[in-house]
């Protein structure tokens, strides 16, 4: 059987074991606090604002999804890829566990160009948690239970 015989196979099976790669759950997100609020920021290339949906949940969790149906004009036969390297995310689902000072009550969402933007108010008087205290914690020998001096040495930011 030559080469060129084989080529449809071919064609059918790497176009088939591609097709959804970067068809991913993941996508680009900041967050920040201010001293007025927790600002959350996604990039959300090619959602509409209808599309996206922003809840809270269970008092302090805001949770943002979005869905939308994948239009593959190939597969109506109009043409056939032949390179696509352009990812397109078609669903998206993150969840956030909101800090102690996080005011509910008060959160706004704007869409812009793909970007999203959710601000969510603070309550002034809560702090978020102390800052976090440094501690050096030494790391015994396991055979006799010595501190070897300057080795093994972890520094936690959370003690």
């Amino acid at each position: 059987m030559s080469s060129l015989a084989l080529q449809p196979l071919f064609d059918r099976l790497f176009s088939n074991a591609f097709r959804n790669v970067g068809l991913t759950n993941s996508v680009d997100f900041d967050w920040k606090e201010t001293e007025e609020a927790h600002i959350f920021k996604f990039e959300l290339p090619g959602f509409t604002r209808e599309e996206v949906k922003l809840q809270i949940h269970d008092d302090k969790v805001l949770d943002i999804s979005a869905e939308r149906k994948l239009n593959d004009e190939s597969e109506k036969g109009e043409f056939k890829w032949h390179c696509k390297e352009r990812t397109q995310v078609v669903n998206f689902h993150r969840e956030f566990r909101l800090p102690d000072n996080a005011l509910v009550d008060q959160i706004s969402a704007s869409m812009r160009d793909g970007v999203l933007i959710v601000s969510v108010g603070k309550d002034k008087q809560k702090k978020s948690k102390e800052k976090a205290k440094h501690k050096v914690v030494d790391i015994d020998d396991h055979e006799n239970g010595s501190h070897a001096k300057g080795l093994g040495r972890f520094v936690c930011c959370k003690a």
